[in-house]
């Protein structure tokens, strides 16, 4: 496995994350929303350093060297504490397919980082499982928010 064409494609892959992030949170006209995906961009944002830390870290050391691991994102535990699902689902105003979108990007990445942690060992592996791992509980927020908001409209009434 080419480690660096790993490490590329992921890079570029949490950039398109933050992008998505950042243009869903300019374009929607939910406060709730708007805080969510902003929240999600920055939290983008560190996944694209931590990255780019580890990738520093080794190209200095000229092999996996350690680096500092965290059990929960920020945005998982914010999200939690904060009840920003009950927020958006009360306004019932979210847009489903970026919802989706939304959910499909952070499953796209979890999968990518998984099989690259199955490719890997030492320190890069425990790197690859940590962004899978953050990447998962942002999945599931997502896949939860659009499936809940989606009950919501199809009991609605349709006149």
């Amino acid at each position: 496995m080419n480690l660096q064409k790993v490490y590329e494609y992921a890079l570029q892959r949490e950039q398109e994350g933050f992008r998505f992030f950042k243009k869903s949170a300019e374009k929607s006209t939910n406060a709730a929303a708007v805080e969510i995906f902003r929240r999600l961009a920055q939290e983008e944002l560190k996944h694209i350093h931590y990255l780019r830390e580890f990738i520093e870290i080794e190209d200095e050391n000229g092999g996996p060297s350690e680096i500092q691991l965290s059990k929960k994102d920020w945005f998982t535990s914010r999200a939690q504490t904060d009840k920003l699902d009950e927020k958006l689902i009360e306004s019932l105003t979210p847009d489903l397919s970026i919802l989706r979108t939304a959910y499909l990007i952070e499953r796209d990445l979890a999968e990518f980082y998984e099989m690259a942690a199955r490719k890997s060992s030492g320190i890069t592996n425990l790197v690859f499982n940590q962004l899978s791992q953050w990447e998962r509980e942002h999945e599931f927020f997502f896949k939860n928010l659009h499936d809940q908001i989606f009950q919501k409209y199809a009991e609605l009434k349709w006149e």
